[in-house]
């Protein structure tokens, strides 16, 4: 694979990110006030994760997605790699589909009780879940090993 490089996007550069979302994840729309962490592969973007503010204290993590034609290639692991080095910490979560708990899990998220929630975050996943969405509530925990 040819080298992959990780940054935090430039709020300048948002564009490129919302055409990125509409041929790879149509129903994702990032927005000026998230931090956009962003992969490049010879200089072409290639996968995208932003962090969402939630209240004044939390984050969530949204909006991942690969390219399609690379996917199955580690170039997800290699962007939450990025973002454990540079943009996480406990009070970020994340709203993983089903499917996706193991991938989530790698990087340290540690699936949380609707209970133990903070109030913001668990009144936005209760929104999602009635709307039919299978999705797991999961909290960044770095000290988390198995």
């Amino acid at each position: 694979m040819n080298h992959l490089s990780c940054e935090i996007l430039d709020p300048l550069k948002l564009p490129l990110v919302q055409r990125f979302y509409k041929q790879h994840y149509p129903i994702a729309k990032a927005k000026r006030d998230e931090q956009i962490c962003i992969a490049k592969l010879t200089n072409q973007l290639c996968a995208v994760v932003r962090f969402r503010h939630i209240g004044s204290t939390y984050r969530l993590l949204t909006g991942m997605a690969v390219s399609r034609e690379l996917r199955e290639q580690g170039i997800g692991h290699q962007l939450l790699s990025y973002c454990e080095e540079n943009v996480l910490d406990q009070q970020v979560f994340c709203f993983a589909y089903r499917h996706l708990e193991s991938f989530y899990h790698q990087h340290h998220f540690v699936t949380q009780s609707v209970h133990e929630l903070p109030a913001e975050i668990k009144q936005l996943y209760l929104r999602y879940s009635h709307q039919g969405r299978e999705i797991l509530p999961m909290r960044y925990f770095p000290l988390f090993q198995d």
